[in-house]
Formats: C-alpha cells, sequence, structure tokens
C-alpha cells in the first residue's frame, strides 16, 4: 500500500487518531508491551520450592514422616518453612524495588493526538497513531513511512545486520519482511541518521521484535555474575553428590538402617549447600538500589548495578562531565578588517531556533544560548526574514540560513566547525588558521562564521555551501569543573580507565584534560577513524584517551569494539548524537537533564552530571560482588568441612554424630546469620578492580578451609570421647554447639585479607546477626526443647574447652589464611561476550507494564 492507503486502512489520518479513539482500540488489542514488571508473589514463592535444596528437605521430612520419627518432622517441616519465608521475602523485596525502578522510568514518543503534538507513553500506542522520530530514538512499533529526511535505521536487533539500512517512504511492492521493508521501520531498531513520521501498524507481540521477545521468553540470558554462580552451583552438586554418595554406601555397609543412612545423607546433600545464596544476592542487589538512590542514582534494573561494577573504560563527552557544562561567550574575532559585532550579528542569525527577542536566549544547543545571551542590544532580529534552513549535521559540522534583510537581496550565512567552515570559504587570509588554534590552545571553543550574497534565492541546499567569505571566528569558554580532578581520581582507583569522546577540537580536549591531570595515551580525530579497518581500529582504541571531531556513528563504533576487544564498557552521554553509544554500551549512562532519547536509551541516569556519583555506583557493583564471595566463600569451607567431619565420624562412630534435623537446624541458623552479609563493609583494596568468579580459587578455598575445619571438628570429637566419655546426645550437643560457633565466627576472618578487628571492622548488623547465632545454638541444647531436638545435658568444664577451641581455630585460621593468600596467583581479565539474546531482552524492557498483558494474537 502507498502510505495514503494504509492509514485509510487503519482508519487514520496525517492528524492521527483522537484520545477516545486510542483508547478504544488499545481496549481490543492491548498495551504496545513485550514484558510485565509488576512483582508477582505467587511466582517468587512458586520459585522458592524450584530450588534443589527444598525438594531434598520436602523428601526428607516426608521420609520422617513416613517413618513416624515425629521429632525429625516437625523439626524439618519447621526448616523448611522458615527457609521459604526467608527466601520469599528476600526475593519478593528485590521483585518489589525492581518494579519500583521500573514505574519511576516512562518511556514517551511524539505522537499526533486530536490533531496536535502529544508526549505519549510508548506502551500506549495502537495502530493507527501517527509518530514522530529523530536521530537516536528506539522505534516504538512497526511503522510504515509516511516521510523521512536522509534516514538510516540500525536493524542489527532484527537481522544481525551492523551497517545500518537506508530507508524511504517509498510504497513496497509486495510483502517481503524486514530484509525487504525500505519503506518500514521495526520495533525495536535504531535511527542512526535523519527522522520521520510515519503511521503505526502493529504493536507489542504483533510487531517484528515483539515476535523475537515473545518467542525468547522472559528470563533474561545469564551475565558473567550469574554465570559465576551456575559454575559454583555445579562445584557444590559435585561435591555434594560425592560425599553423599560415600556416606551412603560408608552407613549401609555398617549395617546401619536403610532409611536412617538415607535420611543422614540427605541432610549431609542440604548441609553442604548455601540454601540461601539466591536470597543474598537478591538483598544485595536490593540494598544496592536503596544505597545508589541516596547518591542520586537511579538504575531502571537491578542488574545494571552488577554492569557497573564489572565496567572497567568509561567513554564519555568532556562536556558537563569535565566541564561546568555551562558555556559562556567571550568576544567575537574579525579577519576581513570588520568589527567584531558585524561576526556576532552573523553567528546570531545562523541559528535553527526561533529568532529571539531581548527577553533571553533562544536556540537549541547551548552555544547558540550563550550567543543569544551576550547579544548586543541594538540588535534587532525583526528586521531579518529567514527564507530557509540547512539543519546542522554530524559529517557537515555546520548550519546554513538564507537570509533576507527588509526585502532586500538574500544572504546564506553558515556557521560551524572552523575546519570545515574554512573549507568552502574563498580568499581566506593567511593568518586565520593560525588565529583558530591560538584559541584551541588555550581551551576555548571556537565557531567560524562565513556568508554570501545569494540575490534572488529562495530555497538552498549543501550545494549552495561553497565560495563563503569569511567573516570571523566566535570564541566561547567552559571552564574545568572544579569536582572532576577528584572524580578522575577516584575512577582511576578503581581501575577505569576514563576516555574522551568529544566532537570539539582535539587540542580544546587536550587542554581539558592536562588541566585536570589526565594522562593522555593518544588523540585520534574522526578523519582517522574512518579510514582505518576495524582490526585497525580496535589496535588503536586501546591505548588512545581522546576522541575529537567525531560523529555519532563513530562514537557507536569506538564502543562496539572496545567490547569486542573484552572491555566492559560503559558510556555516559546526555545528547541525541549519543543514543547511539548508549545502545552500543555494556551499560549505558545518561544524566536527569539529558534529551528524551538519551535517557530512553541508558539503564542508569544520575540525578547530577558528576563522575564522582559514577564512582559511587561502581563502588556499589563492586561491593555487591564482593559481599555474596564472602557468603560463598564461608559457605563453602564451613559447610564442607563440616560435612565432611560429618561423614567421617558416621564411617568410625557406632551412632550418627548428629541426626539429619539437628544438621538442618545448624545449617539454619548458620545461613539466617548471614542473611546481614549484604549490609557489610567492604575493604577498600575489593574495590579497585572488577572481580570475577574463579572456580579453581573456590575449590582451592574450599579444600584448605574445610580442612581446617575439619581438624578442629575432630579435635571436638576426642575432647567429648576421651576427656568427657559423652553419650551420642552428649556429644551431638557439643559438636552442634562447636559446629554453630566454628562456622559462624570464621566470617570475621575470611570477610577480609587484613587482620579482623583491628584493621577491618565489620558492620555492626553483621557483628550482632553473627554473636546472636552463636548465642542460639548454644543455648538451643540447654534449652527446655533440648530433648526433642535429640540434645542431652553437657558438663560444665566443656564450656571452657569449647572457648579455647574456638580462639585456637580463629587463630590457625587467621594463619591459614595469610599463607593461602600469599600463594594465590593474579587472576586473568574474563573476556566478556554477550549475545543477540541479551540486547533483545535489554531493549524490551521499553516496552513493559506494570500488568500481566493480555494473550494477543500475533497477527491481526
Amino acid at each position: 500500500m502507498t502510505a495514503d492507503a494504509a492509514m485509510s486502512d487503519l482508519g487514520s489520518g496525517l492528524a492521527g487518531l483522537t484520545t477516545a479513539e486510542a483508547g478504544r482500540r488499545q481496549a481490543i488489542i492491548g498495551p504496545n508491551a513485550v514484558r510485565t514488571h509488576r512483582a508477582n508473589a505467587g511466582m517468587v514463592l512458586a520459585h522458592q520450592f524450584s530450588s534443589p535444596i527444598l525438594v531434598l528437605l520436602i523428601v526428607t521430612a516426608v521420609l520422617s514422616a513416613f517413618l513416624g520419627d515425629a521429632g525429625n518432622t516437625v523439626v524439618i517441616g519447621a526448616i523448611l518453612l522458615v527457609s521459604v519465608f526467608l527466601g520469599f521475602a528476600s526475593e519478593f523485596r528485590a521483585e518489589r524495588a525492581a518494579e519500583a525502578l521500573h514505574s519511576r522510568v516512562s518511556h514517551q514518543v511524539v505522537a499526533y493526538r486530536d490533531g496536535a503534538k502529544s508526549l505519549i507513553p510508548v506502551v500506549d500506542l495502537v495502530p493507527g497513531d501517527i509518530v514522530l522520530l529523530t536521530l537516536g530514538a528506539i522505534i516504538p512499533a512497526d511503522i510504515r513511512l509516511i516521510s523521512s529526511q536522509d534516514l538510516m535505521c540500525d536493524e542489527s536487533i532484527l537481522t544481525g545486520e551492523s551497517l545500518p539500512v537506508t530507508k524511504d517512504a517509498a510504497a513496497i511492492a509486495d510483502a517481503g519482511g524486514v530484509a525487504r521493508g525500505a519503506g518500514c521501520v521495526f520495533m525495536g531498531t535504531v535511527i542512526s541518521a535523519g527522522s520521520c513520521t510515519g503511521l503505526v501498524i502493529a504493536t507489542g507481540a504483533r510487531a517484528e521484535f515483539g515476535r523475537i521477545a515473545t518467542e525468547l521468553g522472559t528470563r533474561h540470558p545469564p551475565t558473567e555474575f550469574q554465570k559465576g554462580l551456575g559454575r559454583f552451583s555445579f562445584l557444590l552438586m559435585q561435591v555434594a553428590i560425592g560425599l553423599t554418595s560415600l556416606i551412603f554406601v560408608a552407613n549401609l555397609l555398617l549395617a546401619r538402617p536403610l532409611i536412617d543412612a538415607l535420611l543422614f545423607s540427605l541432610a549431609i546433600a542440604v548441609g553442604i549447600t548455601p540454601q540461601l545464596l539466591p536470597a543474598v544476592v537478591s538483598t544485595c542487589l536490593a540494598a544496592g538500589t536503596r544505597t545508589l538512590a541516596r547518591h542520586r542514582v537511579l538504575v531502571k534494573r537491578l542488574i545494571c548495578i552488577e554492569d557497573l561494577g564489572d565496567m572497567d573504560v568509561l567513554v564519555t563527552d568532556k562536556t558537563g562531565t569535565l566541564t561546568e557544562g555551562r558555556i559562556t561567550f567571550k568576544r567575537a574575532i574579525p579577519v576581513q578588517g570588520g568589527a567584531g559585532q558585524d561576526v556576532m550579528d552573523l553567528g546570531l542569525l545562523a541559528t535553527e531556533g526561533a529568532y529571539g527577542d531581548t527577553a533571553g536566549p533562544v536556540g537549541r544547543n547551548s552555544l547558540d544560548a550563550a550567543l543569544w545571551q551576550s547579544k548586543d542590544t541594538a540588535f534587532d532580529a525583526s528586521r531579518y526574514e529567514r527564507l530557509d534552513v540547512i539543519p546542522f549535521d554530524h559529517h557537515r559540522r555546520m548550519v546554513s540560513v538564507l537570509v533576507r534583510d527588509n526585502g532586500g537581496p538574500s544572504s546564506i550565512i553558515t556557521k560551524g566547525a572552523p575546519e570545515d567552515v574554512i573549507r568552502i570559504c574563498a580568499g581566506v587570509p593567511a593568518g586565520a588558521d593560525a588565529v583558530v588554534q591560538a584559541q584551541f590552545d588555550s581551551g576555548s571553543r571556537v565557531v567560524a562564521v562565513a556568508s554570501r550574497p545569494a540575490p534572488g534565492s529562495s530555497r538552498i541546499t549543501v550545494d549552495d555551501e561553497r565560495d563563503l567569505q569569511l567573516a570571523g571566528f566566535l570564541v566561547f569558554q567552559d571552564r574545568t569543573k572544579e569536582t572532576a580532578k577528584a572524580s578522575l581520581k577516584a575512577l582511576g582507583e578503581l581501575g577505569i580507565s576514563v576516555k574522551i569522546a568529544t566532537g570539539d577540537n582535539a587540542a580544546v580536549s587536550e587542554k581539558v584534560c592536562a588541566d585536570l591531570g589526565l594522562v593522555s595515551g593518544g588523540t585520534l580525530t574522526g578523519e582517522t577513524i574512518d579510514v582505518l579497518s576495524d582490526v585497525e581500529l580496535t589496535a588503536a582504541v586501546r591505548d588512545a584517551s581522546i576522541f575529537a571531531r567525531v560523529s555519532p556513528e563513530q562514537k557507536a563504533r569506538i564502543v562496539r569494539l572496545l567490547r569486542a576487544d573484552g572491555r566492559a564498557v560503559g558510556f555516559l552521554g546526555d545528547g541525541v548524537n549519543d543514543a547511539l553509544a548508549l545502545h552500543q554500551a555494556d551499560v549505558g549512562i545518561s544524566v536527569e537533564t539529558a534529551t528524551d532519547v538519551a535517557k530512553d536509551a541508558a539503564d542508569v541516569v544520575l540525578m547530577d552530571k558528576d563522575l564522582g556519583v559514577l564512582a559511587e555506583g561502581v563502588m556499589e557493583g563492586r561491593r555487591i560482588f564482593a559481599n555474596t564471595i564472602k557468603y560463598v566463600l564461608m559457605g563453602t569451607s564451613s559447610n564442607f568441612g563440616n560435612m565432611f567431619s560429618a561423614a567421617v565420624a558416621s564411617a568410625v562412630l557406632d551412632f550418627l554424630p548428629m541426626l539429619p534435623g539437628q544438621i538442618l537446624l545448624n545449617n539454619l541458623l548458620y545461613d539466617t546469620g548471614q542473611l546481614a552479609i549484604p549490609g557489610d563493609r567492604v575493604d577498600s583494596e575489593q574495590l579497585h578492580a572488577p572481580a570475577h568468579w574463579n572456580i579453581g580459587f573456590i575449590r582451592r578455598f574450599m579444600l584448605v578451609f574445610g580442612s581446617v575445619s575439619s581438624l578442629f571438628d575432630f579435635a571436638t570429637f576426642a575432647i567429648m570421647l576421651g576427656i568427657f566419655h559423652a553419650a551420642p546426645g552428649e556429644f551431638r550437643a557439643g559438636w552442634f554447639m562447636e559446629s554453630i560457633a566454628t562456622q559462624t565466627l570464621i566470617i570475621f576472618v575470611i570477610r577480609t585479607r587484613r587482620v579482623p578487628f583491628l584493621r577491618s571492622r565489620s558492620s555492626l548488623g553483621l557483628l550482632a546477626a553473627a554473636f546472636g547465632v552463636v548465642a542460639a545454638g548454644v543455648w538451643l541444647p540447654l534449652s527446655p526443647i533440648a530433648a526433642e531436638l535429640g540434645f542431652d545435658p553437657l558438663p560444665a568444664p566443656f564450656f571452657l574447652a569449647l572457648v579455647a577451641m574456638l580462639v585456637g581455630y580463629l587463630a590457625v585460621v587467621e594463619l591459614a589464611k595469610s599463607a593461602f593468600f600469599a600463594r594465590v596467583a593474579p587472576t586473568v581479565p574474563v573476556a566478556r561476550g554477550r549475545g543477540a539474546g541479551h540486547h533483545v531482552h535489554r531493549r524490551a524492557a521499553l516496552f513493559s507494564v506494570p500488568a500481566r498483558k493480555r494473550r494477543l494474537r500475533r497477527t491481526p
């Protein structure tokens, strides 16, 4: 169909739909969404029961009930309920935090409603809406083009092709899918050049992107952190299967009852596994969002915190980050012997914005605004009639206008980057280049102004930008930000390389960086970048620190190649020209004052454009990983040691060293205390570089510190049997106390590589939780319910031995820690790779509603 026929077929027109008609259509077909972000308590609860650990608990409880063991059944049932509650509470809280993040972010699009332009949420679009889209915008639905200007789209999210596709509003001869849809733009793709007006023809799951996102499902592809969790879980599964199999066979060989041996083996399998690891991770992420919110940092998805922590390269513009972002006009420099005021007047006329009055600045960019703020009161804009304009673009780097003064002959006035404007001028004075370079070397921003008569012209094209007479230069100043030097130092201490990508001149960028003490690894200009192949540019961007006079496409290419080289790249930008690079980055970062296109493209929004705030976000991401690893190392080492001790003891004793219910109770108490880990302090050296999962390191840690734990368990066994001649109930009570105390208090040694308590202090919450768990572990065997739990009273001298054992254990662990870390080899950086699925899910998050969607048919 032609565009007119398509509008007629959908009952629409150039004026768009009425609000009432749009509401009626949405009631029939549903929102323009492919995801929901409402926290679902039922789903979170069901997820708890998908855990193999809880399945083992249920099997153990059922077997105990079947055998008539009421005591174990009650204990295991209570442990099961508490485990489910703790996991559910933590994960549901994280889900609510994620829902709140989604609800704070609104993605909007310009559409015609009731005959006027309106900003409406993308999820409210319906077939028949007329929308306006510009550079960097994410296409909000499948759209038939009505008109377009130099339009190109990046459709790699759909086709995998990296080169942008040219689009126009010509009629489509036949259906050909995405590959042949030259007259359509598709949901989820990005405008890489130009602008357009179009008719929405398919939304939600009916769109091409919606179909792919729906088939992909709602589960996000695993990140590097989640992949590490998966490898860790596989390691635990191997250890649990091996250990429980040996225990089961050994108990059968010792002629113990089959069911008792099975229950004990299942309890060991549960005991060796950190049950609340998902809850700890969820709590860490939710706590991270709250901490970042206090620093005025908004993350759109919980997973973005992890991305911030992984970042080791930040690519950013300098305006507003390294400089104040408050551009002021300094002076006009004539080059043809005229007055500076004449140059300034020409500069005022060469603007895309409406000519203003004396009330204040008018213009679409900060340079124009600064110029209009400084204009002479004698300048009268009403004298001039603007007949035509060629807007600024990042390839020409100039704007041209056709202007007539009081009905007189018309003139072309061009304003833009000095090197580009000078190139289209005739008879340029010999000293012009030197004048420009001197201003650049001082750190000033310079704009050239040129003009020529164009009598009889009513329209101009790019071909008319020639044979101009250079009038002079407009000089602007953007002072360096006072806090930038400290912020750059903070990012450097975090192991983050800062690279500047700017449309400004190379000399200006180098001067700003030098003033801030940022050591440059070299400068690449846009012209140089264009002639380099991907292989050559990949090698060049590793060292280069400044990318000057770069276009939006070049920024995106730099980010893409850095990522392909294994770097975790963040991009900070706030303009329309930054949107392409924001989409390409591992984590896109924008600011509250940014353009809507930039904020839509970003994963993280800073309420203040301050690199210091960004450093806080990076540290928070790394704190989360550090605290998660604390739990993992502590759990694997102490759990492995205790369960190995139980396995050996069951093979040599004529009774079980601990009943299944006691093992599970011990594990629950221990795990519950560790829920305070997400709020723990982290030593500064643990934040200096991104950390990654190292399963070999975890395995070695488990074997070394698990062995130390087992040695002290065996010493406890010897004391209980050799000195106190303990009966089974006393033995179990004594080991229960020693076990819960050692595996809980070890956190204070393992949480830091420093000397605990003296050179590294834990949070008060962790301190209280740990000692509270130890107190509960000592109290239970002495409590009124001790008999029901299978414990017998212990003699008083045992407690003196217990204190001595604890002091000795912590001292030996500290010595083992020093020796262990002295021999740890430096970790090799992990190459990152994210497939198409990750980008589809990230893009799909834009099309999300806070309610369950109705199931939509994919074809009209």
